[in-house]
């Protein structure tokens, strides 16, 4: 499998000084190869759910372990220290952001090449011209985000989180700020691209017309114990 998740759980602090649960999970796995959505109410936690996958905030029991058929063997994410976790991030894992999160004053090939820039790998900028080629932007390599429009941004952030060929890409609400055509069509990339790098994908979303689209869908609120509300 390429991920699991055992007794996960975290807890924030509130404003007035008491612990507010947000996460508290039993048990995920997400196959090799699966795509898979994740259902959840606006503030339910998917995007702190998300994170702890991504090693982005660690969580404060549980263990999340990561198996690849590489030399690291199973890793469980937990365990690492944040600089460890970076690196098994840029390396390993993809992430699609709601907005696309790309840096105004580089272009599009650059912003990609700079996703593979935190992998310690030299970039590789064939595999980055092909990526933005079949996310069908050939013709616009050079252009800054200000010059793309909100789809074709969106389009550059998939390519990026493709660059590094990674085990696992996670896509928080991807399609939530775009309209339906060009929602169906980033859709249709990320799983397109997942499937020829042989990642697995977790799409968090409120959408059931874009869940029903994936291979299995998962409720949030079925696998989630914690009280309260979060994000």
């Amino acid at each position: 499998m390429a991920l699991h998740l055992q007794q996960v759980k975290k807890t924030y602090v509130g404003p007035d000084g008491s612990a507010v649960p947000v996460i508290d999970v039993d048990d995920l796995a997400v196959a090799d190869g699966e795509h898979l959505a994740l259902i959840g109410t606006s503030g339910s936690g998917k995007t702190t759910l998300l994170h702890l996958i991504a090693g982005i905030v660690t969580p404060d029991a549980g263990r999340i372990t990561y198996h690849l058929d590489r030399p690291e063997g199973n890793v469980d994410l937990a365990s690492l220290d944040e600089a460890r976790r970076d690196v098994f991030r840029g390396r390993h894992v993809g992430y699609v952001f709601q907005t696309h999160h790309l840096l105004g004053g580089f272009t599009a090939l650059e912003n990609v090449l700079l996703g593979m820039s935190f992998t310690g790998r030299k970039p590789d900028r064939a595999w980055a011209v092909r990526l933005l080629t079949e996310v069908g932007l050939h013709d616009r390599l050079d252009y800054r985000p200000a010059k793309l429009s909100v789809g074709q941004q969106q389009r550059v952030a998939v390519a990026r989180a493709l660059a590094n060929r990674p085990k696992l890409v996670l896509a928080d609400e991807p399609t939530g700020a775009l309209d339906p055509a060009n929602a169906k069509q980033v859709l249709d990339l990320i799983r397109k691209l997942c499937a020829e790098v042989g990642a697995s994908l977790l799409l968090v979303t409120h959408d059931m017309d874009i869940a029903r689209q994936l291979s299995r869908v998962v409720t949030l609120a079925d696998i989630n114990k914690r009280v309260g509300s979060g994000q």
